[in-house]
C-alpha cells in the first residue's frame, strides 16, 4: 500500500507529513515508558523482520497480491508507540534507499502504514483480550484479530486522503469500494502472518511480548526490562535474513493492492517518477548486479542490515535519554546553601 508520488495533492501531503511528524514526536515519548526502549536490539529485530516479510507479496486474487504492513505485529510485540518507530524506520528505508512509496508521500505512508495500523491495530488487541478468556493463547488470537482489522483501517485511510487530496477525478466511493475489499483480502492474509509470528514467540520467549504482560501472571516489568537472549536474537535474523535473501525471490510478481487498484482505476494518471528512482537499491534490486536472484537476494539483505541498525540505534538513543539522571543546578545549590 505504498503510495508513490502524485496520487495525493501538495497541500494534503504536507498536511499528512505534519500529522506523521506529530505522530513520531508522540511516540519518541511514549515509546521511553515501554520495555522495548529498555530492549532496543528487541526493536531492531521487529523493524528487521518486518521489512523482510513485506518483500513477500501473497497472492489474494486474480493479478492481485498482498503483503504485510506489520503496524499490528509491531505493536503486539513492542508496544505500540515502539511498534509505530519501527514501521516509520522501515517505510524511510524503503521510500529512500528503495524507491518504494513516494518521497512527497511518506507523510501520507507513514500516517497510513504506520500511524493508522499501529493504534487502531492495538486498540482492537487490547479490545479482544478484554472479553477473550484469560491466557496466552488470547494474545495470539487477539493478534489476528487486531491485524484482520487493521489492513481495512489502512484503506479507508487511504481513502480519506483521496477525498481530500486525490489529483484524479475518480469517484470516492469507487476507490472506497475497491480499497476496502481488496484489502479485507489482504488482511486476512496479515492477520494469518501475525498470529504465527506472535504465537511462536509467545513460544519461547513470552517475556519478550509486550501484549502478553495483561494476561500473564508474570510479576510487573521491572525498570530495565530483559534483554533478548543471544540465541533468540540470531534465530531471529537468521530468519530474517533467510526471508529476505532467499524466500523473497519466490514472491508473488502480480501488483499489490492499491497498484491493482490504482490501474483498474485509473488512479495512477497524475503518477510521478520516483525521486530516487536511479538509487543503487531501486525496485529492490542491487545495481549493477546482473543475475535477478543475487541482485534481489543482496538487496533484501541490506534492508534488514539497515533497517535493524536504524531501529536498533533509535531506541538505543530513547535508552540514554531515559536513563540519564537530572543533572543538579550547582549555582542555584550554591544560593541555597549560602542563604
Amino acid at each position: 500500500m505504498h503510495v508513490p508520488d502524485g496520487f495525493i495533492d501538495p497541500p494534503v501531503s504536507l498536511a499528512a507529513g505534519a500529522t506523521a511528524l506529530a505522530a513520531v514526536t508522540l511516540a519518541l515519548r511514549g515509546a521511553r515508558r515501554e520495555p522495548a526502549a529498555s530492549a532496543a536490539p528487541l526493536a531492531g529485530l521487529v523493524a528487521a523482520f518486518v521489512f523482510a516479510v513485506q518483500m513477500l507479496n501473497f497472492p489474494v486474487a486474480a493479478g492481485t497480491s498482498g503483503h504485510l504492513l506489520g503496524g499490528a505485529l509491531a505493536a503486539v510485540l513492542a508496544g505500540p508507540w515502539t511498534g509505530l518507530l519501527c514501521i516509520t524506520v522501515v517505510l524511510t528505508a524503503q521510500a529512500f534507499l528503495f524507491a518504494d512509496g513516494g518521497l512527497t508521500a511518506l507523510g501520507v505512508n507513514i500516517t497510513d502504514m504506520a500511524v493508522v495500523t499501529t493504534l487502531v491495530g492495538y486498540a482492537v488487541f487490547r479490545g479482544l483480550l478484554a472479553v477473550l478468556p484469560r491466557g496466552p493463547r488470547a494474545v495470539t488470537f487477539a493478534s489476528f484479530g487486531a491485524a484482520l482489522v487493521s489492513v481495512p483501517a489502512a484503506a479507508c485511510a487511504f481513502t480519506l486522503f483521496y477525498a481530500l487530496g486525490g489529483t484524479t477525478d475518480v469517484p470516492v466511493g469507487t476507490v472506497f469500494a475497491a480499497m476496502t475489499g481488496v484489502h479485507a483480502l489482504i488482511g486476512v492474509g496479515e492477520a494469518v502472518i501475525t498470529a504465527m509470528t506472535v504465537g511462536a514467540v509467545m513460544a519461547v520467549r513470552p517475556d519478550l511480548v509486550h501484549g502478553a504482560r495483561a494476561v500473564t501472571r508474570a510479576p510487573a516489568a521491572p525498570a530495565r526490562a530483559p534483554r533478548p537472549r543471544c540465541r533468540f536474537a540470531a534465530a531471529v535474523m537468521a530468519v530474517t535474513v533467510v526471508l529476505a535473501g532467499f524466500v523473497s525471490y519466490y514472491a508473488a510478481s502480480t501488483p499489490d493492492g492499491l497498484e491493482k487498484v490504482a490501474r483498474d482505476k485509473g488512479l495512477d494518471r497524475e503518477e510521478r517518477a520516483h525521486a530516487a528512482e536511479d538509487s543503487p537499491l531501486a525496485d529492490y534490486r542491487v545495481k549493477d548486479v546482473d543475475d535477478a536472484r543475487a541482485s534481489g537476494a543482496l538487496a533484501g539483505v541490506i534492508g534488514v542490515g539497515v533497517t535493524l541498525a536504524a531501529g536498533t540505534g533509535a531506541l538505543v538513543v530513547l535508552r540514554r535519554r531515559r536513563a540519564r539522571p537530572p543533572v543538579p543546578r550547582v549555582e542555584e545549590a550554591r544560593r541555597t546553601e549560602a542563604v
